[in-house]
């Protein structure tokens, strides 16, 4: 007999679920904590934390990676919504998302985790 963690689906406030309808909550951190996963991609947003914005040319002297490889990690980062990009011209900025960031951070992730009456 398998044993279910009732846990709380915060895509939709649904009453505990013991199966995916978390699934899409799951897929949303997992994508954000793989791209958190990586020490370049670690320095990346640290480099981008110390500045308003930043664009690909100058992140590429200040990590000394080329900016092709750096284009494909600053793509993790967006896909992960963990930094946003804005296009001036034909260039493109690139800031730390601070909300997705102070969400990660929050005690709304930890309540998956935790016991429904911690939340």
């Amino acid at each position: 007999m398998e044993k279910f963690i009732p846990l709380t689906d915060l895509t939709n406030n649904s009453k505990a679920i013991k199966e995916p309808p978390l699934q899409s909550t799951f897929e949303k951190y997992e994508k954000k904590f793989k791209a958190l996963a990586d020490q370049k991609r670690l320095h990346i947003l640290n480099l981008l934390c110390q500045q308003d914005s930043s664009c690909v040319c100058d992140l590429s002297e200040l990590i000394d990676m080329p900016q092709s490889k750096l284009s494909y990690h600053l793509k993790i980062l967006l896909d992960a919504n963990l930094i946003q990009k804005e296009t001036k011209g034909t260039w493109s900025y690139y800031t730390v998302n601070t909300e997705e960031i102070n969400h990660l951070l929050s005690p709304e992730l930890c309540c998956l985790f935790r016991p429904s009456n911690c939340c």
